[in-house]
C-alpha cells in the first residue's frame, strides 16, 4: 500500500523574517518530491496571503517570487489555512485572502498532523 506522504509548514512570522519565506521555498521542495502540502498561517505570516501582499515580497533574491511559490501550493492541490484568530486581530475577512486560502484553526491543521504528516515550524 503507497501512503501519501503528508507535510504540514507552521507559517509564524510574515515580510519581516527571510526564514518564513524560507517556508514557502520549503513547501515547494516537498510539492516537488511527492508531498501533500498543507500550510498553516498564524500570527503574520498571514500577510503572506494578503490580497496583493506577496506581490511586494521577495526576502531572497535566489528564491522564485514567493507569490510564484505559494501559487505553486495552490495549483498542486496544496492546502492554505489562514488562523481564524489572527486574521480576525488584523482586521482581515475571508475576502481579504487570494483564492484558494481558507480559514481554519489548530484543530484542523492537527487533522492533518493525526494522519500522519511530518511537520516543520518557519
Amino acid at each position: 500500500m503507497n501512503e501519501t506522504k503528508k507535510l504540514v509548514v507552521v507559517v509564524t512570522s510574515g515580510f519581516n523574517e527571510e526564514r518564513s519565506s524560507v517556508a514557502w521555498s520549503v513547501a515547494n521542495g516537498g510539492i516537488a518530491s511527492g508531498y501533500e502540502v498543507t500550510m498553516f498561517l498564524v500570527s503574520s505570516g498571514v500577510d503572506w496571503v494578503r490580497k496583493g501582499g506577496a506581490q511586494i515580497a521577495q526576502l531572497n533574491p535566489l528564491d522564485p517570487p514567493v507569490k510564484d511559490m505559494i501559487q505553486n501550493v495552490i495549483d498542486s492541490g496544496g492546502t492554505i489555512m489562514v488562523c481564524p484568530p489572527c486574521a480576525k486581530v488584523r482586521g482581515y475577512e475571508l475576502d481579504d485572502f487570494i483564492d484558494g486560502v481558507e480559514l481554519a484553526g489548530s484543530t484542523s491543521m492537527l487533522g492533518v498532523v493525526s494522519e500522519g504528516a511530518k511537520t516543520l515550524s518557519f
